[in-house]
């Protein structure tokens, strides 16, 4: 019965394609950071009628222009990241998560649509790393660290529509933690590899206690589709030079130590102010009374006969 209802969803999924008029729909995997060009399936001589729709859970169902007769939106927020090209393929420079979702190509003639939608389903990539000594997460592809901590590793498939059960069982797409020769993972005690999922987004994490020899490790988060490789993302620890690390204490206890000798010297200045002053006073009356002596009540020196 379950596989009955499969096989439905899965041919509805398909029926709902060709009831919209598209030409078909391509699925695009990419790593956040590097480039990626959508195909429009161009239909006219050039792009001049073309128009790029983008859409994900959060736009209104007619979604958001990007591409308006072949003229890019300034008021879209990727606008200086996207670029035309001569087939009328969107280009994105520096995909980043929020880049994610269905990209749509129409074009136009005297105001009436040429051909049927060319679909592009944008699914991104990306990995940070959060550890607990620290509140914050990274997004870099290397961290320093020290041996001993924990850390955990976070591989993020950014996806609309679809969700993570529709990716793996209709779709054919895995995440994988493997090491830098391509093993999976999961065949290690060491490390705790968990799945879950979130709104338009499937997460595979990676927890582990970092060890001496893991300086410069390179672990990588790679996505399969039908078993071929789509992408992946690399990532390394870097463990801090423990001299800089001397160095820069050594400097923190000088300028500590230099820091208390002065509180010190001003605290004796204010304290010994006073002093000097009362000192000062003293030494000026008994000037004033010498001084005020008459030559009469001066004391001669006796002298000897």
């Amino acid at each position: 019965m379950a596989d009955k209802c499969d096989l439905c969803l899965l041919g509805l999924i398909i029926l709902s394609s060709l009831l919209t008029g598209t030409s078909g729909v391509d699925h695009v995997y990419i790593s956040s950071g590097e480039n990626v060009s959508l195909s429009c399936n161009k239909a006219l001589s050039d792009c001049k009628s073309t128009t790029w729709i983008y859409k994900n859970r959060f736009s209104d169902s007619a979604g958001a222009e990007l591409i308006t007769g072949g003229i890019k939106n300034k008021d879209s927020e990727r606008h200086e990241r996207l670029s035309l090209e001569s087939d009328c393929s969107l280009n994105i420079k520096n995909v980043t998560g929020e880049d994610y979702g269905l990209y749509r190509c129409r074009q136009y003639v005297n105001g009436e649509q040429q051909g049927p939608d060319a679909d592009v389903f944008l699914r991104v990539l990306h990995v940070s790393v959060s550890s607990p000594s620290s509140s914050s997460s990274s997004s870099s592809s290397q961290t320093e660290i020290s041996p001993g901590r924990s850390v955990t590793l976070s591989c993020q498939l950014y996806s609309y529509r679809y969700s993570c059960d529709d990716l793996v069982s209709y779709w054919g797409v895995e995440l994988l933690w493997v090491n830098q020769t391509g093993v999976d993972l999961k065949t290690d005690s060491r490390y705790q590899i968990l799945s879950s999922s979130a709104p338009d987004r499937c997460i595979l994490t990676l927890t582990t206690t970092l060890l001496n020899e893991d300086d410069n490790r390179e672990w990588r988060c790679q996505l399969t589709h039908r078993d071929q490789l789509e992408t992946s993302v690399r990532y390394t620890v870097k463990y801090s030079d423990p001299a800089d690390t001397a160095s820069e204490t050594g400097v923190s206890v000088t300028a500590g130590s230099l820091y208390r000798v002065i509180v010190i010297i001003v605290e004796m200045a204010v304290f010994a102010a006073p002093t000097v002053i009362l000192l000062q006073i003293i030494c000026a009356r008994r000037a004033g009374r010498k001084d005020s002596k008459h030559p009469e009540e001066i004391e001669m020196p006796t002298i000897l006969e």
